[in-house]
């Protein structure tokens, strides 16, 4: 007998299925990252899953962010998610966190409930916070680099930071990493060059300046 998840099961088995869904993930920003992110988990068959953004919707997400809509702009992102994986599973937990993510408001996250922990958020403290937070709790995560104004999807790789190369964003968080004592931290980045905006006029954030506390990945 067929079930929504019944090709997921012909390739993960049996146990993987169970194993899915008895794990609760923590998904950290729900933008061009994180909320496809949320989307694969959800229609794998994760059990549970918190969705930490403090945004809203507005219009400029529309290009890229899968909760961006005309009939959801100005809402949190979210609510938006979570009113959309109980429409494609009402079985599946959801917790939701509309706060930002910084070093001030971790201690309202426990990270030991958590079997994996995704960090799509696109600012340097916080990300550090988030590393530093699983690798106490011994917990799996996986850290987004930056990916704004790249055009090529195959120059994706899934590596060690202290693998990576060309990133600005994953040079600076190695060094900081460094300083904290953290040894290895699984990141997604992208080897690609950034493509110069039409028109020009790109400021440090775009160019992935090391002295911006921001990412150059949309979020």
């Amino acid at each position: 007998m067929q079930d929504k998840y019944a090709r997921t099961r012909l390739l993960l088995g049996e146990a993987g299925m169970e194993k899915l869904a008895a794990s609760r993930v923590a998904v950290f920003g729900l933008g061009g990252v994180g909320s496809y992110a949320v989307e694969a988990l959800v229609r794998s068959g994760i059990g549970a899953i918190d969705l930490i953004d403090h945004d809203t919707v507005c219009e400029s997400n529309i290009n890229r962010q899968l909760y961006a809509t005309e009939k959801t702009i100005g809402r949190y992102k979210v609510d938006v998610a979570a009113e959309r994986i109980k429409e494609i599973d009402p079985n599946i937990k959801v917790r939701t966190y509309p706060i930002f993510y910084l070093p001030e408001t971790a201690d309202r996250f426990d990270f030991s409930e958590y079997d994996y922990v995704v960090d799509a958020i696109d600012t340097l403290t916080g990300k550090l916070a988030l590393a530093a937070q699983a690798a106490d709790a011994g917990v799996p995560i996986i850290s987004s680099m930056g990916a704004g104004n790249k055009l090529d999807p195959t120059a994706f790789e899934v590596a060690d930071i202290f693998e990576t190369s060309i990133c600005p964003l994953a040079r600076v968080m190695r060094r900081e990493l460094r300083r904290l004592g953290i040894t290895r931290l699984k990141v997604v980045y992208s080897k690609e060059c950034f493509v110069c905006p039409v028109g020009g006029g790109i400021d440090r954030r775009r160019r992935g300046d090391p002295r911006s506390d921001r990412s150059i990945a949309p979020a």
